[in-house]
């Protein structure tokens, strides 16, 4: 009886070119939008982390009963921007200006904190995980336009305090110009009743997700 001959296993060499350019065509599609994905996901985050140093600001000014601001500095690893919350309890001979007087810091509560032993000590967030400025771009924009602002101020009732200014009404987040298009442009608007969302800046008009007009 004659042994019948079965196929070598394995690839040929056309096969395995095919099979080659197969996937350098998904490579080549599939690794910029990977790419962005992952830099709109960390745009989101961004927005998050500015949202919540908006939201603990005003939270802490409710709770408190007292007056409360949100203090935005430069982070010296990616170049973004810290936040810090500070409360003061104002009196007539201590107000809560945008001064140093009466403010809590990072070790010692306010100077009219009924509790100096275990009252309320500033809280600060890093942006040291953020994107870097030349992947990520941060804009602030104040109620002044003239003037440029890093502070914003909240009442005991949670409002923001409408007597101090320039202060945050908005921060944007936006891919550099070098990378336009690399992810969707989002910003976090703060209004006047101290509410913080985030919101799509290029929205159509009518869309949920349009920013609300910056106070």
């Amino acid at each position: 009886m004659r042994a019948i001959k079965l196929p070598a296993g394995g690839f040929t060499i056309i096969e395995a070119a095919i099979a080659l350019a197969v996937m350098a065509v998904v490579m080549a599609v599939g690794i910029p939008n990977m790419s962005n994905w992952l830099q709109a996901r960390k745009a989101t985050a961004a927005g998050s982390f500015y949202k919540e140093g908006f939201q603990l600001a005003r939270a802490q000014a409710v709770v408190h009963n007292g007056a409360s601001r949100l203090v935005l500095s430069q982070n010296a690893t990616s170049g973004q921007m810290d936040w810090r919350v500070d409360i003061c309890f104002p009196t007539p001979a201590v107000p809560c200006n945008q001064g140093s007087g009466g403010w809590s810091t990072a070790d010692a509560a306010a100077s009219g904190d009924p509790d100096q032993t275990h009252g309320f000590r500033s809280v600060s967030r890093s942006a040291d995980a953020l994107p870097s400025t030349s992947a990520m771009q941060l804009t602030l924009t104040s109620d002044d336009t003239s003037s440029a602002a890093s502070e914003v101020y909240f009442t005991p009732l949670g409002w923001v305090d409408g007597t101090i200014s320039p202060r945050v009404a908005r921060i944007d987040v936006a891919p550099p110009s070098a990378a336009t298009g690399a992810f969707r442009p989002l910003a976090v608007v703060l209004t006047l009743a101290g509410t913080a969302s985030i919101c799509d800046p290029n929205a159509a008009l009518h869309d949920s997700r349009k920013c609300p007009p910056t106070p």
